[in-house]
């Protein structure tokens, strides 16, 4: 008799995403006629802001991965990445075009040092935590000048996004500490590059097999940004996010936060772009909220990215969670930033600026 409730939470876990799936093709069906525009405008982001933002660094870091700047990176920059990062000079590379160029670029550079032997395991895991991050031309360009209207907003974002990376970074140096003691032993001779080296004679072979790679990540997101369109427009047609934000009213109203930040709030957490487009387009009397807010989502990335991520991932033997639990602390991180920055220095109190 005990045993029966053991059996069906078996069957429940073995059947969920079965039923899981096949709810989602329902609902698309359903919701037919409120998803079709949805895919249609995933598509268009997808065309219009994502392939040609990330598609050409994707080739450059492909290309960059075959010459010698990584190595040449890792003798200069192992002194201050070894004692800050606990990671050898070459993730230096991972961090700085990862910042530069946005989400995923920083998990793919990670993973490439993997399969390439460059790195350790426990080395990349630490890349992961703080290496994939907003680039500033969605922060301040998009987010800040687009959808704020302010283009110190988009700087202060910025700050705040790269102070709470750093951050990151060093907590996560002890990732896994006790497990990478034998790097202390181990010269870097042990990680080399298996890539073969560009040149003239093998100019073309490199840029083809560079080309072929990125075409492949960039249309595993637009994947992404397409489904996850999809799923946001399901869930606001069947009013599961307007039941989920009646939910949650109550505690926001104790917090003495406005409500209306639940529904972008939950769909950032989904979807990075939608939400906050959604927050920042919340009339507010303190826009220090709207700014924390999108301060977090900026930092935690979405569970879009997310899964991208752990799809990029996946073809090697990194662990997921690092990325997980850093991109938590990295929007935590970066919303206490936002909030510390507007609270003690006066040019960035955009408060002052509605009265």
């Amino acid at each position: 008799m005990i045993a029966k409730p053991n059996i069906y939470v078996i069957k429940l876990k073995r059947n969920f995403l079965p039923m899981l799936f096949l709810g989602f093709t329902f609902c698309l069906l359903i919701f037919s006629k409120s998803n079709l525009p949805a895919v249609k405008s995933g598509l268009l982001l997808w065309t219009n802001s994502v392939v040609p933002s990330l598609f050409p660094f994707f080739v450059a870091t492909e290309l960059l991965m075959h010459t010698n700047l990584v190595s040449f990176f890792g003798n200069c920059l192992n002194r201050y990445m070894k004692p800050i990062f606990n990671i050898r000079g070459e993730g230096s590379f991972a961090f700085i075009m990862g910042l530069i160029s946005g989400y995923p670029v920083g998990a793919k550079i990670a993973s490439n040092f993997r399969q390439n032997n460059i790195c350790s395991k426990e080395e990349c895991e630490r890349l992961l935590s703080f290496t994939n991050n907003s680039g500033p031309l969605f922060i301040i360009g998009t987010v800040g000048i687009l959808m704020f209207r302010n283009t110190t907003i988009g700087i202060l974002l910025f700050i705040t996004h790269l102070l709470a990376c750093l951050s990151v970074g060093f907590i996560f140096r002890y990732w896994k500490k006790d497990k990478n003691t034998f790097l202390k032993t181990t010269s870097n001779a042990s990680f080399q590059p298996t890539k073969k080296t560009v040149s003239f004679s093998n100019l073309g072979e490199i840029l083809a097999e560079s080309i072929t790679s990125s075409i492949s990540t960039i249309l595993l997101i637009g994947g992404f940004v397409v489904i996850f369109s999809s799923i946001l427009s399901i869930l606001k047609a069947s009013g599961f996010l307007d039941g989920v934000s009646l939910l949650l009213s109550p505690i926001f109203e104790f917090l003495q936060i406005d409500p209306t930040f639940i529904q972008g709030i939950l769909t950032g957490i989904l979807e990075l772009t939608n939400g906050i487009q959604a927050i920042s387009s919340i009339a507010c009397k303190k826009i220090s909220l709207n700014l924390i807010f999108t301060a977090f989502l900026l930092g935690f990335g979405g569970i879009s990215v997310l899964l991208q991520v752990w799809s990029i991932t996946s073809k090697t033997d990194l662990s997921i969670k690092p990325y997980l639990y850093g991109k938590l602390l990295h929007g935590l991180l970066a919303a206490i930033y936002t909030y510390l920055l507007m609270t003690f220095i006066p040019f960035f109190n955009f408060d002052l600026l509605l009265f």
